[in-house]
């Protein structure tokens, strides 16, 4: 693709609503951080991003019912946006990746929260752990915006454990069961702390982040590391852009 191209390109996606940091701070365009979630840059972009939607979503929503999914989708996506917007300031920004690396940080506080009722749970915790981290490596390679993945992840790590809890074994079945050995409590009380633990820190990142977004703040200014997290020069490529 030519730099002429490539400037159309990024001209077009700002119109239809791409995430632009001056947009949103100078602008007062704040939905730009949910309409992001719809726009791609490319039909490669599209069609990784729709596979691995249709392969994470598909259990999580035969598990948990299509309204706490989307919820969990919409909201990751949305902390995504935040959290990139916060450290990139001078590119465009669009896809549903953040999103996406919400619906995987669900599922592995799903796990966490539900760890009595699993079985395999090692093999279950390593597997995903394993394939968070590869995706979240690929993230550090240049036009990969890996601050909405870290954003997302986090914010769907959060509200898994708030959306996504499951009632003890026997729970369901308790009125079939001999009164001595009846569930009394539908939670264990580990996930009613885990739950309150993650709701607090949920609404205390989403309230500190967007007052940092629109009162301009650059992330890099407290954080001097942070855009390694993002891209790590090489000799075969450079971060500049």
């Amino acid at each position: 693709m030519s730099a002429a191209s490539t400037v159309i390109s990024e001209k077009r996606l700002e119109k239809l609503g791409g995430l632009k940091w001056n947009k949103i701070v100078h602008k007062h365009e704040g939905w730009r951080l949910v309409t992001c979630m719809w726009l791609h840059a490319g039909i490669v972009h599209l069609v990784a991003n729709m596979l691995s939607l249709i392969f994470i979503g598909i259990r999580l929503e035969q598990q948990f019912g299509f309204v706490r999914i989307g919820i969990i989708y919409l909201l990751s996506g949305f902390g995504g946006s935040v959290l990139s917007t916060l450290f990139i300031r001078n590119s465009i920004s669009v896809g549903a990746s953040g999103a996406l690396f919400g619906l995987l940080g669900a599922m592995l506080s799903e796990l966490f929260t539900n760890w009595t009722i699993y079985t395999n749970k090692a093999a279950a915790v390593f597997t995903l752990v394993f394939i968070i981290a590869i995706n979240l490596a690929v993230g550090i390679l240049p036009h990969v915006d890996n601050f909405a993945h870290i954003g997302g992840f986090l914010t769907g790590f959060l509200l898994g454990f708030v959306m996504l809890l499951r009632p003890q074994y026997g729970w369901m079945e308790r009125l079939n069961l001999p009164a001595d050995v009846r569930v009394k409590s539908k939670h264990k009380m580990y996930q009613y702390v885990l739950w309150i633990i993650a709701f607090a820190l949920l609404i205390a990142g989403f309230v500190v982040g967007l007052v940092m977004l629109f009162r301009g703040v650059n992330g890099n200014d407290h954080c001097n590391w942070c855009h390694y997290l993002s891209c790590v020069p090489t000799s075969s490529w450079k971060c500049d852009n």
